[in-house]
């Protein structure tokens, strides 16, 4: 099992026509490099999500038959491959050469050249995946290129990226935990964790600590008592407080004020060390407590029975979705609000496709053209004129989705390594921390606000299980939006304005779905959604595809879709025969 810093390789397996005398001498020097223009290409552009150069593992030989095959999967075994691409020049034997490891993620480039039927292999070795029931992905580029070219087509680029990066975020995924701190929140479904869909179709284990754990270790003092001196000091320098907007006699005094600061931050603490572990605690006497749960994505109840009389996990669960604090810049933690695990497991998707933080938020309420001009006066034009959705939750969205990260003079969401420190200050400035509403969250706490700049691309998604069905995933790419300063604050106004605010415009097209905005929210199967920065709504689908989950609603264009060869089989109509192959493959490790 992967620790968080040990991460899945990509195995790379050259195959050959294996007949010797003069056939398989001429390919071989041809066959390895293409194999190691692959294994360039991914080290030039993929990062596991602690910002080193993804790894990968080349087949010692080229593979010809089946003793080099089985050569090839045992050296996978060994040096922890996660996902398998076999690249071929020219025709081999199918049945002989191909991976027949059930567990892998696995895709094929055939090289469109004529010198020598590469693209036959490719159709051979599909149409054996297929028959086998192990999908594998099919790369032919559209153009034939000369045999000794090992250029790699855009085409072929970018199905190549695509394939890594779903396919090693499903390997990233498998033995895992999700933690669940607390247990259902105010009858939300999705915190009711469902440990069958977690083994069955992401392999992961269920880990499971009563929220009391945390005032537990709070009271005993287990926590490393110098970091939070340091994220004290830290918290009062950057974190800005707001006034309270609570009615008098609901407002707590500010020694009570102070006191909730102390405690949420050593709630932070705790969380994350349940999360990965700590070492230091071990050092302070606390060696049980020092292991953590290994748990790639955690959720925390908190309401009710922890807001009504404790401060709220709003700020804990903002910084630790974010990619700094205290420490710096750093990998962001994957923490879902109310336990939310199916949207917990969403955001997770997100962020092992992109490297970067994730905004966790209610999909509030779709605001129409004639309501937002009967509210404000406001006529919505531009990129707003055909109505908007309200994404807002009670402070716990990543402080990168202010927007205040930039590129090329956009507002982005950065992996953390590409962050500048400068950036860093310019979320944290953009970020006030007002007094938690003590009509949601009695036992006070604080809540962030922000509003996220407009212009920036993001794709919104969401797993919900369905009777009867299983698991299905939901896309929505588009983009946020800007709207006038008296405008928004009208619009924001009217629910809470102590929590941070996305206004985010679906990209619409034809389909009963998506045929305006409006429908996207008439059609969102739940109250929450993850959002990511990127179009990478083609990425999801094809790590979907990988997990057997089969998407309810998207509006990726065609071309980008990305499949196994064989969903092909599965009829002519791309959700249809998605719902077909995911059904009759079944989850991925049952």
């Amino acid at each position: 099992m992967n620790t968080l810093n040990e991460y899945p390789k990509i195995g790379i397996r050259p195959i050959i026509d294996g007949r010797l005398g003069g056939v398989r001498e001429s390919l071989e020097e041809i066959t390895m490099k293409l194999a190691q223009a692959v294994a360039d290409l991914y080290v030039k552009e993929l990062r596991y999500p602690n910002g080193q150069p993804v790894e990968y593992v080349i087949a010692d030989t080229c593979i010809g038959g089946v003793k080099e095959a089985t050569a090839c999967a045992k050296k996978f075994r060994d040096q922890n491959v996660g996902i398998s691409l076999s690249v071929t020049p020219c025709w081999c034997y199918g049945t002989e050469t191909m991976d027949m490891d059930p567990h892998l993620p696995k895709a094929i480039w055939g090289f469109n050249g004529t010198e020598r039927p590469g693209a036959v292999y490719l159709a051979a070795t599909l149409a054996a995946h297929n028959q086998k029931g192990l999908p594998a992905f099919g790369i032919y580029g559209r153009d034939v290129q000369n045999l000794d070219d090992t250029t790699i087509p855009a085409d072929v680029r970018d199905k190549l990226l695509t394939f890594a990066k779903a396919g090693l975020a499903a390997a990233i995924l498998r033995g895992k935990s999700y933690l669940s701190i607390g247990s259902v929140s105010m009858g939300i479904v999705g915190s009711n964790v469902d440990p069958n869909f977690f083994q069955e179709y992401l392999g992961m284990r269920n880990e499971y600590v009563d929220s009391t754990e945390i005032l537990r270790r709070i009271q005993q003092e287990i926590y490393d008592p110098e970091e939070f001196k340091k994220a004290l000091t830290w918290t009062k320098t950057h974190c800005k407080e707001g006034e309270d907007y609570n009615e008098s006699q609901k407002q707590l005094d500010r020694d009570q004020k102070d006191k909730d600061w102390e405690f949420v931050i050593k709630m932070t603490l705790i969380m994350r060390d349940l999360i990965i572990g700590n070492p230091k605690l071990k050092d302070l006497g606390f060696g049980e407590e020092a292991h953590g749960h290994d748990a790639i994505v955690s959720g925390f109840q908190g309401q009710r029975q922890w807001t009504d009389f404790l401060p709220n996990g709003d700020f804990s669960e903002a910084i630790l979705n974010s990619s700094f604090d205290w420490n710096g810049k750093r990998t962001p933690y994957m923490v879902a609000t109310e336990n939310d695990s199916l949207n917990g497991v969403s955001m997770l998707f997100n962020y092992l496709l992109t490297n970067s933080a994730q905004i966790f938020a209610d999909v509030r309420s779709y605001w129409s053209p004639d309501a937002i001009k009967n509210v404000s006066g406001w006529t919505p034009d531009g990129d707003a004129a055909n109505g908007f959705l309200h994404l807002i939750n009670s402070g716990s969205a990543t402080l990168d989705g202010t927007g205040q990260q930039e590129q090329n003079g956009k507002p982005v969401m950065k992996p953390f390594w590409d962050i500048s420190d400068e950036e860093v200050d310019r979320c944290l400035n953009a970020t006030t921390w007002y007094p938690a509403n003590t009509g949601y969250f009695r036992g006070g706490g604080y809540s962030s606000q922000y509003l996220t700049k407009g212009g920036m691309a993001v794709t919104m998604c969401r797993i919900n299980i369905i009777k009867g069905v299983g698991p299905v995933l939901q896309i929505a790419e588009g983009n946020t939006i800007s709207l006038p300063i008296e405008v928004h604050n009208t619009l924001n106004e009217r629910t809470d304005k102590t929590w941070p605010t996305t206004w985010f415009v679906p990209r619409t097209n034809k389909t009963k779905v998506f045929k305006d905005v409006y429908s996207v929210m008439n059609h969102w199967g739940s109250n929450h959604g993850a959002i990511s920065y990127g179009h990478i709504g083609h990425e999801l689908i094809a790590l979907a595809s990988i997990l057997r989950i089969p998407v309810c609603m998207h509006n990726v264009e065609e071309d980008r879709i990305f499949r196994p060869a064989s969903w092909n089989g599965f009829g002519s109509d791309s959700e249809g025969s998605d719902y077909r192959a995911c059904a009759a493959y079944g989850p991925l490790y049952k």
